[in-house]
């Protein structure tokens, strides 16, 4: 083998590696949330139709509906498409919408409503999942040890309490387990399940649509009640689109093929053998696939995954959390890296409070994973089908297809998404409201922040002054002109055009003006990440006055004064320890007749006095920054 030859048969066999690890990872990752599903999805589908006892054309029937449902709204709309549609690498219902936002034209905002409600689903469904994987997990032990019955819910409640107490310590290290023990649990479901094929082969024609659609028509309403059960086999798809950008396309799609599809199809297809053999299964036929001697291990694993899968999900919450935050749809955050080189490897300590408070209120409003599992399922079903109506916009304005062309291929996925919709909304009363109120109220939350945070730059802009004008009079030489004093100042603005708040206050009572002043403005932009080269730029003004702009993509830290550190490696003379950063800080009041409502008015004064301060959060030296108030009515 010559020289050449070696190096690029090295060469692959790195990229091979590289491809296994990042898939391994995946496993543990993006498919935790739908590889624990099969712990109570068929025996929800089951219970609508098992009260005078099932046929053996309804277990077929629903084991067809599960395989099939795997197939088109995971491997079709999922693997082979939407991973293909993304931002930058990065995935997901907001980087989605932070895509489309650049080529929108007349229906912004329905994309922005589009997106917030999507957003919104998946922070329901982070609330949610969490409560019920780790309630079925610990179900198991009814199996092993009936006496444990009366301590399912205490177990559950001390298990999410310490996993939601250690996310401050980051998952960078527990992460390398995620791959293995996942891949273990996959394998296990996966001989579990091939295990009892055996007990009635007539399983595998389940395989044919025909019973699905079969199925259906001959139940009519009490059908549709069941297609919401079975949804719950593909919770967690979600996670396949937004945590694109941790591994890339091909591992997760390698992933799923080679693994993690095969291993819950053979699973569903052992579980309806076991019913079809033993009626008596219906009660809990996923862990009665397991032998007696094999049930405990069983559960033990089962609720080392329910805790993995809750890991990813409250993982995406934080990502969907700090891409809001950039995109300017919440206020600003504490935000944590716990990973020196993962960057996705992030933690919110406002956003962990609220899920362990929603999780918490779950597990003690339903108790079960019976009662929590109607629920479930709306969340999930209205955030694909947000995502569906994204795809149609992504296709025709970034992919430039036909209109036509697009409706043909999305709209049968759309309308199955809708009869899924639909099929869940039949639960609403018995808890599916949940996830609606939930879904709601942070909606509610992130347009009153869009909305009163345009208000407020509209009321500010008439007192306003362009710069360009009061660089002008300022440089005039006069007997009123303030005191030239040594050293840099660098005022922080939203709006460059404008002179900023705190320069004008600086002015108007000390009486001084540093020698070098830079209007300073940090923007999110619609891409992931940005590079280092596009990451500052600098517009003269005049000899005293210049314009920075420092802008990071919304999936990266904004760390101002790394950024700035960079900016002077540029040529661009000024000491970091003798410059002062000026902030402006508004006092907001409340009014009655201003553009929102008075209770909205109290709502987003809540919300900004929540925030982080801005010398946190843009990481500015804590002894080099002044701020200057006003107050400013709302």
């Amino acid at each position: 083998m010559s020289h050449i030859e070696a190096h690029a048969a090295t060469g692959r066999g790195g990229r091979a590696r590289t491809l296994f690890l990042l898939a391994l990872g995946s496993i543990g990752v993006v498919y935790g949330d739908i590889g624990t599903s099969p712990l109570y999805a068929f025996r929800e589908a089951l219970r609508p139709i098992s009260y005078d006892g099932v046929t053996r054309d309804e277990v077929v029937g629903l084991i067809s509906l599960v395989i099939w449902t795997l197939t088109i709204i995971v491997t079709l709309k999922y693997v082979l498409f939407l991973l293909r549609a993304d931002n930058g690498g990065e995935g997901g219902t907001l980087s989605l919408l932070a895509l489309l936002r650049k080529t929108a034209n007349g229906h912004k905002a329905v994309l922005f409503f589009m997106g917030l409600a999507g957003a919104a689903l998946f922070i329901g469904d982070a609330m949610i999942t969490p409560a019920l994987s780790v309630l079925s997990a610990v179900e198991g032990v009814k199996l092993v040890t009936p006496d444990l019955s009366d301590y399912i819910v205490p177990i559950s409640v001390l298990i999410l309490v310490v996993l939601f107490a250690v996310q401050s310590w980051g998952t960078d290290a527990v992460s390398r387990f995620f791959g293995p023990i996942m891949s273990l649990w996959f394998i296990v479901m996966a001989a579990a399940g091939a295990a009892h094929l055996g007990d009635d082969p007539g399983i595998l024609a389940a395989f044919n649509p025909v019973y699905a659609v079969t199925f259906l028509y001959n139940h009519g309403y009490l059908g549709l009640v069941v297609l919401g059960a079975v949804f719950l086999t593909v919770t967690g798809a979600e996670a396949l689109y937004a945590d694109l950008g941790h591994f890339g396309r091909k591992p997760i799609q390698w992933a799923w093929f080679c693994l993690v599809f095969p291993a819950l199809t053979l699973n569903y297809l052992g579980q309806g053998a076991l019913v079809l053999k033993h009626p008596e299964a219906i009660e809990n036929p996923f862990f009665l696939l397991f032998p007696k001697w094999a049930l405990l291990p069983a559960v033990i694993l089962a609720t080392a995954a329910t805790i993995i899968a809750s890991q990813s999900v409250i993982t995406g919450a934080f990502s969907i959390a700090r891409q809001a935050i950039h995109l300017g749809f919440l206020p600003r955050m504490e935000i944590f890296h716990t990973s020196a080189t993962q960057t996705g490897q992030i933690y919110l300590p406002a956003v962990n409070a609220v899920l362990l408070f929603g999780v918490m209120s779950l597990v003690f409003m339903f108790g079960s994973s019976e009662g929590l599992a109607t629920a479930y399922g709306i969340s999930v079903t209205g955030a694909m089908v947000v995502t569906t109506a994204l795809a149609f916009e992504f296709l025709r304005m970034r992919w430039r297809w036909k209109p036509a062309v697009a409706v043909l291929v999305l709209l049968p996925l759309f309308l199955l998404e809708l009869v899924f919709l639909g099929a869940n909304l039949l639960k609403v009363h018995d808890g599916g409201y949940v996830p609606i109120l939930i879904a709601a109220a942070c909606t509610l939350l992130m347009w009153t922040w869009v909305r009163g945070t345009a208000l407020l730059r509209d009321k500010t802009r008439h007192i306003e002054v362009p710069l360009d004008v009061f660089v002008k009079s300022i440089e005039k030489k006069s007997a009123h002109a303030p005191v030239s004093v040594s050293g840099t100042a660098i005022f922080l603005t939203s709006d460059p055009d404008f002179t900023p708040a705190a320069l004008l206050h600086n002015i108007k009572h000390n009486h001084v003006l540093h020698e070098q002043n830079f209007i300073l403005t940090v923007t999110s932009t619609n891409t992931p990440k940005v590079l280092p080269a596009d990451r500052c730029s600098m517009e003269r003004i005049s000899d005293r006055f210049a314009r920075i702009q420092i802008r990071f993509g919304f999936m990266e830290t904004q760390n101002v004064s790394q950024a700035l550190g960079l900016f002077r490696k540029s040529g661009v003379k000024f000491d970091i320890m003798s410059t002062s950063f000026y902030l402006g800080r508004r006092k907001l009041v409340p009014d009655r007749h201003s553009g929102m409502p008075y209770w909205q008015d109290r709502l987003y004064i809540a919300m900004a006095n929540a925030a982080v301060d801005p010398s946190d959060y843009f990481r500015l030296p804590t002894n080099r920054v002044v701020e200057l108030g006003s107050q400013v009515i709302i």
